[in-house]
């Protein structure tokens, strides 16, 4: 079979959505299909422009000229491929390949839900609202569907005009990379990194400035913690640096010389941050998938996270959770309960906790990436023949 793997353009600086797409590739090569990953080139992207200007020209590249490129590769070639959307957020593209065998991957619509005024804490212009219009209206004209989680899948039925051909979900699959190793040496290496003493343990998280990551929420978190409790473990943040708000929080808390933001670490450095790490705390107000949670249990850390979809989905029973912030008053009243329930838990012996690593490194195995991958390799097939043949599969 061949597939073709529409994905994001390099030029814009994403790294997570390339990723998957190189992900999806190497699965399937692996399988023995042959498989081209093809994305907009960077034509007027090149010109020496900056910020607003930069990103709209970005746009001419994805959408007008690549979009004419990929219309004439698909209308005047008798080649029965698989074309497979990487990411539903390149929805522009997808009537282009509706009449073809096609699937689109969901991941979320979280940003679609704010265009629709639905997420509060995330306000969006009026192009913004008009650009996740495009996008609907886009992978709408589509028949095939997986998402990344049952409840991403739950999501894009109820937007759906109609009942697809094919929507199901396949769990993202785990890098191997991800794995127990020497809680003692990952606290040396990362106290050479990053020059302060992590031997007695520490918080981590890892993730982004965006608003539903909740780093603000998560440092008022430890803030309350560091009250009621004896450890003195610092606060680990590891992805971006801080945006505006979440650098106002970090100078108001009495407790700033020991929260650290760290960005630009090699993914083996990120392992051995949950190796090493006391307590993985990700309080996320939604997600599509939730990736760190099952990357921290494969390494041996334990997870506490909100309990709402799709992150108890991820955390499954090994998990400690809180609640979601929007069933509470405010911040400070949900942060002070989340430390609480922190507090508890890392106040559990020492064979209690290794008990609860034990079942993280367990639920992880749910997300062994060569399963995954023979589960989507199933639907591309099964996709493929509906519309090639039965026997046309290779």
């Amino acid at each position: 079979m061949k597939i073709i793997i529409l994905s994001h353009p390099l030029f814009f600086g994403s790294k997570s959505m390339p990723r998957f797409a190189s992900y999806l590739s190497e699965g399937m090569q692996k399988l023995g299909h042959s498989v081209e990953v093809v994305r907009p080139k960077p034509y007027l992207s090149k010109l020496p422009l900056k910020g607003a200007a930069k990103k709209w020209i970005g746009y001419i590249d994805q959408y007008v000229i690549f979009s004419l490129s990929l219309f004439f590769q698909t209308r005047f070639t008798s080649q029965k491929n698989l074309y497979v959307l990487s990411d539903q957020a390149l929805g522009l593209w997808a009537p282009i390949i509706s009449n073809k065998a096609h699937v689109v991957h969901c991941h979320d619509f979280l940003a679609f839900k704010s265009a629709k005024g639905e997420v509060s804490a995330n306000p969006v212009g009026a192009t913004g609202k008009l650009y996740q219009k495009m996008i609907y209206n886009g992978f709408s004209k589509a028949e095939n569907f997986i998402s990344v989680s049952k409840n991403t899948m739950l999501e894009l039925e109820d937007l759906l005009p109609k009942k697809p051909q094919i929507s199901t979900y396949v769990y993202n699959g785990l890098n191997s990379l991800f794995e127990v190793g020497s809680q003692i040496t990952a606290r040396e290496n990362l106290t050479k990194f990053l020059n302060a003493s992590m031997a007695n343990g520490y918080f981590l998280h890892v993730g982004g400035n965006q608003f539903y990551k909740n780093r603000i929420g998560l440092i008022k978190i430890y803030n309350y913690w560091r009250d009621i409790s004896a450890l003195k473990i610092p606060l680990v943040l590891i992805g971006s640096a801080p945006d505006e708000r979440t650098q106002k929080e970090y100078a108001n808390s009495k407790y700033k010389n020991d929260i650290i933001f760290s960005s630009g670490l090699s993914d083996d450095m990120v392992k051995q941050a949950y190796q090493g790490a006391s307590v993985f705390v990700f309080p996320s107000l939604a997600e599509g998938f939730g990736w760190p949670i099952a990357e921290a249990m494969a390494c041996g850390c334990p997870v506490v996270t909100t309990n709402s979809a799709p992150m108890n989905e991820v955390g499954g029973e090994a998990a400690v959770y809180i609640e979601n912030v929007n069933k509470f008053d405010n911040l400070d009243s949900w942060a002070k309960s989340a430390s609480n329930i922190i507090e508890s838990f890392l106040s559990k012996g020492e064979e209690e906790l290794k008990n609860a690593k034990q079942k993280g490194v367990e639920n992880a195995l749910r997300f062994d990436s060569t399963k995954t991958i023979a589960e989507i390799n199933d639907i591309y097939t099964k996709v493929y023949n509906l519309k090639h043949g039965q026997h046309e599969n290779s």
